[in-house]
């Protein structure tokens, strides 16, 4: 369904559609970044651009107005880690949702760059706008947004050559006996769609895993873990694989008395990419959440651990065995 509008006066196109629709400012540029507006028959994104009179408007309602509807909804903020002109980096919280799908009810973190009015890429589809990498709901941690069709490109041939990457914490539920690698192919579990496991008939999965320092009980370890692909579940399919689980990750098998564990214990940690523009190499951490930091301190030794979350420990110790 659409809705047409003649101009009647010149004006940028944003005004012009805010006296024509009960919505605020913010949420009418919303609506004309994310392509559901079009000037002439031509999709206009830019939401200064000047009208002439005459000039023919034509809006995607149906696609607007659930647009609009998700974004008075956000009720939530993010960390911004880096921004300048051509990317974002955020430190996503844990239980978001990075883009819509069929299934996701809830706003989403593209709900929230546009409801922050934040410029994204428009390369890929329209409900995915800036989303290079993603991370999933219950994992929190980097992530890198593009801002620009410029960036994006970029990004999307530095995730392909490991140019860029992310260095990931887990804590998990039996030490490791060495660092590992691990390689296998990986699919949807025959036997539960929710799960990911190795099948003959998966795709080609390859992880890192790296011994940080186990606790004081010595019931758990902290590690880190470095992905060579980029699968679903790949970290916590590739634990499974070998009998051992992030702490809190049930859909996996985790068991313990632990009842106040309330999340998955898995946060990206480090990112690294080269810049869009400068082509300079950069990298960011993202600060550890407050209930993975006290489940730290209650369970190991506060030297220990600042020592090997160090990045350059982590990226170090990675390049020695990898």
């Amino acid at each position: 369904m659409y809705k047409y509008l003649i101009v009647d006066e010149k004006n940028r196109l944003d005004k012009f559609l805010t006296k024509h629709f009960n919505s605020s400012r913010n949420q009418i540029e919303q609506m004309i970044k994310a392509s559901f507006v079009k000037v002439d028959e031509k999709i206009i994104t830019k939401t200064g651009y000047k009208l002439d009179i005459n000039q023919k408007i034509e809006v995607k309602i149906e696609a607007a107005k659930k647009s609009l509807e998700s974004e008075t909804k956000i009720d939530f903020d993010i960390e911004r880690i880096y921004e300048d002109e051509h990317i974002l980096v955020i430190n996503k919280p844990i239980n978001l949702v990075v883009h819509k799908a069929p299934s996701v009810k809830e706003p989403t973190l593209v709900d929230w760059l546009r409801f922050n009015n934040i410029s994204l890429s428009t390369l890929s589809a329209q409900e995915r706008h800036g989303i290079v990498h993603r991370l999933d709901k219950g994992t929190s941690g980097a992530m890198v947004i593009a801002k620009t069709n410029l960036a994006q490109a970029s990004l999307a041939k530095q995730l392909q050559s490991k140019e860029m990457g992310r260095y990931y914490l887990g804590l998990i539920d039996l030490p490791l006996k060495e660092n590992i690698i691990i390689e296998n192919c990986l699919g949807r579990n025959p036997k539960n769609r929710l799960k990911i496991s190795a099948v003959k008939e998966g795709k080609y999965a390859k992880s890192a895993f790296l011994k940080l320092c186990t606790s004081q009980n010595n019931s758990f370890e902290l590690i880190s873990a470095k992905l060579f692909t980029g699968r679903t579940h790949q970290i916590r399919a590739h634990l499974n694989s070998i009998s051992r689980h992030i702490l809190g990750d049930d859909l996996y098998g985790f068991k313990s008395n632990l009842s106040k564990i309330s999340r998955i214990y898995l946060h990206a940690y480090t990112l690294y990419l080269i810049h869009p523009l400068s082509g300079e190499k950069i990298s960011f951490v993202a600060k550890i959440p407050n209930d993975f930091n006290i489940f730290l301190e209650d369970y190991f030794l506060k030297d220990e651990i600042n020592e090997k979350i160090n990045p350059d420990f982590i990226f170090n110790n990675f390049n020695n065995f990898c």
